[in-house]
């Protein structure tokens, strides 16, 4: 039997110190539906996961930022980890390929601190995101609606706020993939609403 994501291809954006948990449960979610997925990286070579502060297992780098671009896939997940998104949004390759994803209408799903990127890629505006509840004041400073909700969508952006919520998470991103671009949020993306105080 076929799984849903058959034919599917999903990037994984991360560097060193990303949430082993918040990488693997996604990635576990795709590929066992059949979705074929790509760990990128700002560097080649390994990346080190964390579970919380502590040191967990290493994964192999399939490619780097600069080798590859929206067009080339289905969806994009931002996991999280404090140092992760941080090292990642300090990377313009990175912010770009997280904003070529958010322009194309393709989804995007973001956890915990992973939604940082997002707010360095300034396509948070008008949007209702979750998040771990230190990026609250970032999100709002950024434009967008900050809620505290196990997962929330917004014209394909995907966000949780931590591991607990993985399994909400892994069922709503299988869930946008699935459906795949859709035509009116890439018409909007790139729209500024004023945000509702």
């Amino acid at each position: 039997m076929a799984g849903k994501l058959e034919g599917k291809k999903i990037a994984f954006l991360a560097t060193d110190g990303v949430e082993q948990v918040e990488l693997t449960e996604p990635w576990k979610a795709v590929t066992q539906e059949g979705a074929e997925a790509h760990l990128i990286s700002i560097k080649s070579g390994e990346i080190q996961g964390v579970n919380g502060m502590d040191k967990a297992d290493t994964f192999k780098v399939d490619k780097t930022v600069d080798q590859v671009s929206a067009s080339e896939y289905d969806a994009l997940v931002l996991p999280g980890g404090v140092a992760n998104p941080d090292k990642l949004r300090m990377n313009q390759d990175a912010v770009r390929l997280v904003r070529e994803f958010v322009e194309s209408g393709k989804p995007v799903a973001a956890i915990c601190h992973g939604p940082w990127t997002l707010v360095e890629a300034d396509v948070v505006r008008g949007r209702t995101l979750t998040s771990y509840p230190s990026l609250k004041t970032d999100i709002k400073n950024a434009g967008g609606n900050w809620v505290d909700q196990e997962v929330v969508v917004d014209q394909g952006i995907i966000t949780s706020r931590n591991p607990n919520d993985l399994p909400a998470f892994c069922a709503k991103l299988i869930e946008e993939v699935q459906e795949g671009i859709h035509e009116a949020r890439a018409q909007s993306a790139g729209e500024f609403t004023t945000p509702q105080m």
